[in-house]
């Protein structure tokens, strides 16, 4: 599904993407709500991800061309031709680089770990084939997660620690993958602004 590129007409030749799935069980994604909620209550010096925001990013694209959008497009589409719908199972609390330091607030996968690999290592191949020189380099080893908080320093970190202790196996619950978005996202003073530019459905045939 293509969405009209809010960028035609608009003299803009570069857009700040990336690829992500978002959590599709409506139950799920409130009980991780909930626990941001209940962290922002605690007056941490942090930037929380607003509710309609919280995904799991597969890939970040960067400042890319319009061309490389349309490649983009045409990578999800073989990918999701390629992999069947599945189910992820997220559960824990947790921080980069670690608990006791940390800097990103994050719930994570504990099952459809390897279909998410899969679907990373499948994305990455394409680009390389394609040879999308404008993609940026991923700096950092692909560990799927959804952050929910960026913090700026450590104040009030301890309130937090207890928090990871508590939810340190917690369940938040299943939902299945049935999508890959390519996201825009436009950066302003109160936060990132996602939108939809392309939607690949996942359908593998039997």
């Amino acid at each position: 599904m293509l969405y009209k590129n809010p960028c035609i007409g608009l003299g803009m030749s570069f857009i700040r993407s990336f690829i992500a799935i978002e959590i599709e069980n409506e139950a799920t994604l409130k009980n991780i709500i909930e626990l941001k909620h209940e962290l922002e209550n605690l007056e941490l010096d942090a930037k929380f991800v607003e509710n309609e925001n919280i995904h799991l990013t597969i890939r970040f694209l960067g400042e890319v061309s319009m061309n490389t959008i349309e490649q983009i497009r045409e990578v999800l589409n073989y990918v999701a031709n390629n992999v069947k719908p599945f189910e992820i199972r997220i559960a824990g609390l947790g921080a980069f680089p670690n608990i006791n330091k940390p800097r990103v607030i994050w719930v994570g996968i504990v099952s459809g770990f390897e279909k998410l690999m899969e679907i990373r290592r499948g994305i990455d191949l394409e680009i390389v084939k394609k040879g999308l020189r404008d993609v940026q380099k991923d700096q950092h080893e692909f560990s799927p997660h959804i952050t929910i908080a960026r913090l700026k320093s450590y104040k009030n970190v301890e309130k937090l620690k207890r928090y990871f202790l508590m939810y340190e196996n917690y369940e938040f619950g299943f939902s299945e993958v049935t999508q890959i978005k390519l996201k825009k996202s436009i950066l302003t003073p109160r936060g990132p602004i996602y939108s939809d530019i392309y939607v690949a459905r996942l359908q593998k045939p039997s």
